[in-house]
């Protein structure tokens, strides 16, 4: 099957009138179909289960986006067994047709682009500009792993021997379980079940309640493309009630999760416990969170690295696990780059609104993560000296502006928990060493930046500044599959890293194969 090389999707220019036109009628036409009911989906059936969740606009909380079926354990037992059933068949479609099925999805997606940045506006109050980047990582997952699989399936060379084919190949799983959050509602959950899927397995995806209306129609788009009803299926609710079920089901080989820590530690601990019926061990990977820190020594280029800073720190509302949230500089900046800070988070916040007109700063998801982040704003005054103090916007839905805080102290809570908003933390440290030191020293390795145009710093940065990525000289967010393989250590997840050249390994198992080509002549005496 020949296919150009793999190129990442190129972006959207919100800034010419004419992309602008296309984005108003494309939330025009979405704004009409707000508020409909979306049922699960399994074995390519819809499923209303009677009860609903209502899915509201961040920014407008008075807009329901759509109405969610709530599963309970009865629908989870009924998805796994369309998976199994799948399962078989699926396996044995060829490479060639899994692939190009993959390439088909990715360009239903490409088509219906702008339609999809309008949804994750109104669902989860995503900027276009945000958005988009996320949508293009999106197809790049097709892209990309429809060039994998072909790579995989090829096998590894292995020692020869005179008298035996030895053949070292790829197997997929089987079933497998993908649960995914909200706040990158479309390239999280298919990273995950894409490369699933390539490899030949079938899922069941459990999207996080607050974007579920997002995952139904990335459900509809793999079925349009012709991935067979039971190779995915879609399952909605509250993880509390369908969690454990889907976790410790005996029929399920794997669990791909992004989200918190407190969950992926649950998840890892529920499917390391055998149940009756398992035939193997659970495989699980997660991602879950980080507390990102960029590194300012005296050789930076202090304009640009507050401009990189603060939009990694406000991109989304700082809803990213790659979000800088700590930073931490050297004496012979900090002023300058504190007061270089704040005037781009001032310029940043002016400019607020709603996403569906593009704003580079709006609301938070829902009021509980806004609450959750007033409870470090609140005592940031006795953690730090307060540069900027952030304050709700009553009309803009769940707004909290940024928080700025100076002086703050490496053990502090600001400098060392998951805050997942708004608010930037400033470190001083007296040498690259201790800056260093004060950056390893949370329990997340993620992702960290630095800015300096010293050589021997950057040497030294990339030999002893733990985490999965890290960026020199730019910002810690953005990364792109297949240039930027994605994934930390610590308490930031197991790995593999999704877009990178191994992460098909996490679904698939190796095998020999071995066959006597060579027979052993005839014994003595044998006429």
């Amino acid at each position: 099957m020949a296919l150009f090389p793999f190129s990442n999707e190129p972006l959207l220019d919100f800034g010419t009138l004419d992309e602008q036109t296309r984005m108003r009628q494309a939330v025009e036409d979405v704004s009409g179909r707000l508020g409909h009911r979306y049922p699960l989906i399994v074995g390519g059936e819809r499923i209303e289960t009677g009860r609903w969740f209502i899915s509201r606009c961040p920014d407008h909380p008075e807009t329901v986006v759509g109405e969610v079926a709530l599963a309970d354990p009865s629908h989870v037992a009924r998805a796994l067994a369309a998976a199994e059933a799948a399962f078989p068949p699926w396996s044995r479609v060829s490479v060639r047709e899994r692939a190009a099925r993959l390439l088909r999805a990715g360009d239903l997606l490409r088509q219906r682009r702008r339609e999809f940045l309008a949804w994750m506006a109104l669902e989860v109050g995503k900027s276009f500009d945000q958005a988009d980047g996320e949508l293009g990582e999106a197809i790049d997952h097709f892209e990309w792993n429809a060039r994998q699989v072909f790579q995989w399936a090829e096998g590894k060379a292995i020692q020869p021997l005179t008298t035996e084919l030895n053949e070292y190949r790829y197997r997929p799983l089987g079933v497998g379980v993908v649960i995914s959050p909200w706040n990158f509602p479309t390239t999280l959950p298919l990273g995950m079940v894409v490369a699933a899927v390539a490899a030949g397995n079938t899922v069941v995806l459990k999207p996080a309640e607050e974007s579920s209306v997002l995952a139904y129609h990335l459900v509809e788009i793999l079925l349009e493309a012709g991935i067979p009803p039971g190779v995915v299926n879609l399952v909605t609710g509250t993880g509390s009630e369908v969690g454990p079920a889907l976790v410790e089901d005996p029929r399920v080989r794997f669990v791909a999760f992004v989200g918190s820590r407190r969950v992926g530690t649950e998840i890892a601990q529920r499917a390391a416990i055998p149940t009756t019926g398992q035939r193997a061990l659970r495989r699980v990977m997660t991602e879950m969170g980080g507390k990102n820190a960029t590194i300012v020594t005296e050789h930076a280029e202090v304009p640009w690295a507050a401009a990189e800073i603060v939009r990694a720190a406000l991109g989304f509302q700082g809803q990213k696990c790659s979000a800088t949230s700590r930073v931490i500089t050297l004496p012979g900046i900090h002023d300058a780059l504190v007061d270089a800070m704040r005037a781009e988070m001032e310029a940043t916040v002016e400019r607020r609104g709603r996403a569906v007109d593009n704003a580079p700063f709006g609301a938070l998801i829902n009021e509980a993560a806004r609450a959750k982040v007033e409870s470090y704003t609140e005592q940031a005054s006795r953690d730090g000296r307060v540069v900027l103090m952030g304050s709700r916007d009553q009309d803009l839905g769940y707004t909290l502006t940024p928080t700025l805080v100076d002086g703050v102290a490496p053990g502090s809570p600001l400098a060392q928990d998951e805050i997942f908003g708004p608010v930037l933390a400033v470190i001083p440290a007296r040498t690259l060493e201790e800056a260093t030191g004060f950056a390893n020293g949370v329990e997340y390795a993620l992702t960290g930046a630095a800015f300096t145009r010293d050589a021997a710093e950057l040497d030294y940065l990339r030999d002893n500044f733990y985490v999965g990525n890290l960026y020199l000289n730019r910002s810690s967010t953005g990364a792109m599959a297949g240039v930027h393989p994605f994934g930390g250590y610590k308490w930031s997840g197991t790995g593999p890293k999704v877009g990178g050249p191994d992460y098909l390994g996490f679904f698939l198992e190796a095998q020999v194969v071995t066959e006597r080509v060579r027979y052993p002549g005839a014994s003595a005496g044998t006429p």
